[in-house]
């Protein structure tokens, strides 16, 4: 990760990106314990046909969930733009979203051409 010039700005601004997401991780943490713990009693003592359907519905789901938040991903890609130059703006991630919301784009609006 390159972090010569970034500016205090941007570290400011993925600082508070991080801890949302960190955040996030942990509330999800604090609902699926006891969710998945249900589930899978509810498939072991009441099980029938289709045994293990919501305990396996409610791993993807957080499976999918860990995907959008993507906690630790964009530092492996993230430039002097900080964890923003490592997103896609409106990708199905939850960075990629807030940057959409946040810029707009891509490209930082002050250093957009203008048409």
């Amino acid at each position: 990760m390159q972090t010569e010039g970034v500016s205090r700005w941007v570290i400011v601004r993925d600082l508070g990106i991080f801890q949302l997401k960190l955040a996030l991780d942990g509330l999800k943490d604090i609902i699926l314990m006891p969710v998945s713990i249900a589930a899978a009693a509810m498939a072991i003592f009441f099980g029938g046909e289709e045994r293990g359907r919501l305990f396996y519905m409610i791993l993807r789901g957080g499976e999918k969930f860990d995907l959008w938040l993507n906690l630790f991903g964009a530092t492996q890609r993230s430039d002097i733009d900080g964890l923003f130059g490592g997103s896609k703006a409106g990708s199905d991630s939850l960075l990629g979203q807030l940057e959409q919301q946040i810029r707009g784009g891509d490209v930082p609006r002050r250093h957009r051409p203008r048409p």
